[in-house]
């Protein structure tokens, strides 16, 4: 029978290719990291691994093995998480995906509280702006700023941002500062890649017109586009959670066009399959309260 110790420690060596990181990574002793995996190597009748002077490599058998290992450990993880959560405990493995600049400037400050809060949570927090597989890469909840749009996917409001055009004293300076939606269409703008210049939307009466300025700088990460902005490339439209520094230092001033930009919105999705998750519904409304309504980075421009 397996153990699942056994296969635990096999994983970490496989992932550090070492036996001496494995046991770090474990914190346990170099000697009870070699005993677990020679049970494990004893209990399935063949070598996992084979050792040489600078590293650890995995066998064929061991490779073979490997994808099966992780996911064993995934399933019994995830089991002892549903029966968590049939008590109602906030506790178990806590997989979630996120953008880049919000983890960094806002989303990682609320989970180090919400993991101080609930010690029992296993959290791992992947930041990257590309679109995510919920499904096929195994997160338990994703947070994205715009629409979650995937069948079989929950989500939920999060938190609501406004959204500002901005330039560097520089940019005005030089190139004068634009005081209507035509004068715009005259400006250089710094475009988030995703989305270019149909990005910037603004409200005229009842309805959304689009603006498409001249093209600076295409960027796929609001920081950038928002370092860009400050060094005077061009024009910027930013979630003001991506402005409470250079607004308070006057790196970067707000350009009034006589619209409203097009806002935008915080959402966490997560598989329908968890809508019971005791931990699911923990780290949201967690993440709701600590965000505020207004959001915190909204409250000095409304």
């Amino acid at each position: 029978m397996l153990n699942l110790d056994g296969v635990s420690t096999f994983i970490a060596i496989a992932a550090t290719g070492s036996f001496t990181a494995a046991a770090r990574q474990l914190g346990l002793s170099k000697s009870v990291v070699s005993e677990r995996l020679q049970e494990l190597e004893r209990s399935l009748g063949t070598k996992l691994v084979q050792r040489t002077t600078r590293r650890v490599s995995l066998t064929s058998d061991g490779a073979a093995f490997h994808e099966r290992a992780k996911r064993i450990v995934r399933e019994a993880e995830l089991a002892a998480a549903e029966l968590a959560d049939r008590r109602g405990t906030v506790a178990g493995p806590l997989r979630i995906s996120a953008p880049v600049s919000f983890g960094y400037l806002h989303l990682g400050a609320a989970l180090f509280g919400f993991i101080a809060r609930y010690p029992r949570i296993d959290l791992a927090l992947e930041l990257e702006d590309r679109f995510v597989d919920l499904f096929h890469e195994g997160y338990d909840a994703i947070v994205r700023h715009g629409p979650i749009q995937a069948r079989r996917v929950i989500v939920k409001l999060l938190a609501t941002s406004t959204r500002l055009l901005v330039a560097s004293p520089g940019y005005l300076k030089r190139w004068g500062q634009p005081t209507s939606l035509e004068d715009l269409k005259e400006h250089r703008g710094i475009l988030y890649s995703y989305r270019g210049a149909a990005d910037w939307r603004f409200r005229v009466g009842r309805r959304f017109t689009t603006v498409q300025p001249r093209t600076a700088l295409r960027l796929n990460n609001g920081l950038l586009m928002r370092d860009a902005a400050i060094q005077g490339i061009g024009i910027a439209l930013l979630a003001t959670f991506l402005l409470e520094a250079p607004l308070r230092d006057r790196t970067l001033r707000v350009i009034d066009v006589g619209a409203q930009a097009e806002g935008a919105a915080l959402y966490i999705g997560y598989p329908d399959h968890l809508r019971g998750s005791a931990k699911i519904r923990a780290l949201t409304t967690w993440l709701q309260s600590a965000f505020g309504d207004p959001p915190h980075w909204d409250r000095s421009h409304s």
